[in-house]
């Protein structure tokens, strides 16, 4: 049995979104009652699993007590 691996350069290029980006694709998603996380970075070509980093990073940032 014949395994392949793509490595080509498509697959090993990283991505780099600005701030602005990506919180454009966070606002994106949590203004779409009912749809996944999957769906919105489909829609957006990207990773699934890199938008819900950005949403978990943008919890932690509204979840914190603002200092006085």
């Amino acid at each position: 049995m014949t395994v392949w691996v793509d490595w080509s350069p498509a697959w090993m290029v990283m991505k780099h979104h600005s701030p602005e980006f990506r919180a454009e694709a966070v606002g994106l998603y949590r203004s779409r009652p009912g749809t996944t996380v999957a769906a919105v970075a489909r829609d957006l070509g990207g990773n699934p699993e890199t938008l819900r980093a950005w949403i978990r990073i943008d919890d932690g940032r509204s979840c914190r007590p603002s200092v006085p």
